[in-house]
């Protein structure tokens, strides 16, 4: 009797952490354009780069030194649009989101 009511704990458990991955499943791609500061040379957008795309949740980033920004995709359920600015400004190149994608934008 003892295994069964075990048995039932242990599905029942499975069953909530489950329902909990459906979490997961809602979670969204984003985009978000940031404007970067402190590039001086040819070389900071690839530290940008590096440092942006080393935050979990970052699908692609994309820098231009001319425009002095980086547009993110990312994973709203994995990171947020403070969390990549951050390892940005951690590498000496200060971020300030400018906006976040719209409905539009995916259009």
């Amino acid at each position: 009797m003892k295994r069964i009511g075990r048995g039932l704990a242990v599905l029942a458990m499975a069953g909530v952490l489950t329902g909990l991955g459906l979490a997961g499943a809602i979670a969204k791609e984003r985009r978000v354009t940031f404007r970067i500061e402190n590039m001086t040379c040819a070389s900071c957008p690839f530290i940008v780069k590096k440092a942006m795309e080393g935050v979990e949740g970052v699908k692609t980033v994309s820098v231009s030194f001319e425009k002095k920004e980086a547009v993110v995709v990312y994973d709203d359920a994995r990171t947020t649009p403070a969390a990549i600015a951050r390892a940005s400004t951690e590498h000496g190149y200060p971020a300030t989101p400018l906006r976040k994608e719209t409905p539009a934008d995916r259009r």
